[in-house]
């Protein structure tokens, strides 16, 4: 049986900030670009919540629910400061730890002699650590695997804890809405609905065959989460599978001949991207990623290697023909290989090095 713990620091890169300015702690602030520069919001704090501002959300829009917020353009290398700090706190409890963002991880602690091995106690050892050191506070859920825990890690923010035993889990997941399963989205969420089905219990009532049927693949998974099963490991590998670059433009690009005269630059931007990764990587693709004015978007990739560049130009124009109208953003980007495995050692030394990067 897992012992596993999902920390989840509260408004991150708010915090940081009202940390470190007391002044901006009551009032909605938010992390984000300039409206002006077709800017969005990255996070923000419980008062600027409480005006339905969220992250991923304009900020031309934020500022129309909530005039007086107070806007702030970020600090990377500070919140990847606090974020190390946080990380060597983790550490001294466990090597296991999945880092899934800067203020977000899974810890196993299953082996630990800390507190008699009470993954209750650890986190809130943890908790109290984060604050008092860090200055900031962290939501944690305990359970014996990563779907509850993360689930359970949401359940009393901020500044909260909830545990999931052993034993509670069937009674925990019974009345689950399904929109709270990784990887239920909103449509899968609709389809759902459509389906009677609102609950995990509600699941567990379908046979395979009808969640096959309706889900595909996915409808095993499901049978298995609406029990509360998850046998995922907590995992310190981190193979970066991926690198990109995108920019967002102050004014819709309004024909194909002005997104590629983006290409080169977004190029050399990627190159320099790609060569800060910790380790060489082969590139075993190229993809183009576009988002229109209507924010709709898509994306267009092929195999191929670092030597053939010339097919951003093609994939571009993939991409363009699948809308035919503005794009306010273009995305290039790199499929890397898999790392080798007699490389993962070396690879593994070298992050533990930088856990924040």
């Amino acid at each position: 049986m897992r012992k596993i713990i999902h920390c989840d620091c509260d408004c991150f890169y708010a915090a940081v900030e009202m940390r470190d300015d007391p002044s901006l702690i009551n009032i909605p602030i938010a992390i984000g670009g300039r409206s002006d520069r077709r800017g969005v919001i990255s996070t923000c704090n419980y008062p600027a919540r409480e005006f339905g501002i969220h992250s991923a959300m304009s900020t031309a829009q934020a500022l129309k629910r909530c005039p007086d917020l107070h806007l702030i353009s970020g600090n990377m290398q500070k919140y990847r400061d606090a974020s190390q700090q946080i990380f060597d706190i983790y550490r001294e409890v466990t090597e296991l730890i999945e880092p899934l963002s800067l203020d977000e991880a899974f810890l196993d602690v299953s082996d630990s002699e800390l507190y008699s091995g009470s993954a209750t106690r650890i986190a809130q050892y943890l908790r109290y650590r984060v604050e008092s050191e860090v200055g900031i506070t962290i939501s944690a859920g305990v359970a014996p695997n990563k779907f509850l825990a993360k689930i359970a890690s949401d359940w009393n923010k901020p500044n909260g804890l909830k545990v999931v035993a052993p034993d509670d889990v069937a009674d925990f997941v019974e009345q689950l809405p399904v929109k709270k399963i990784h990887g239920v989205g909103k449509k899968t969420a609709e389809k759902m609905y459509s389906l009677g089905i609102q609950t995990c219990e509600q699941i567990r009532q379908q046979t395979p065959e009808f969640l096959q049927q309706h889900f595909g693949s996915f409808g095993e998974r499901l049978l298995e989460l609406s029990q509360g099963i998850d046998d995922r490991p907590v995992s310190n590998k981190r193979d970066t599978k991926s690198v990109s670059v995108e920019h967002t433009f102050a004014k819709d690009l309004q024909t194909l001949e002005q997104c590629l005269a983006q290409v080169e630059a977004l190029k050399d931007e990627l190159t320099k991207r790609h060569l800060k990764l910790k380790q060489e990587r082969l590139v075993s693709g190229l993809f183009v990623k576009l988002k229109f004015h209507d924010f709709t978007q898509t994306t267009v990739e092929q195999q191929a290697d670092i030597n053939e560049q010339s097919l951003f130009f093609d994939l571009l124009k993939q991409a363009f023909a699948r809308g035919e109208r503005p794009v306010r953003l273009i995305g290039l980007g790199y499929r890397l290989a898999p790392v080798p495995q007699q490389n993962y050692q070396q690879l593994l030394l070298s992050l533990n090095r930088d856990p924040s990067s």
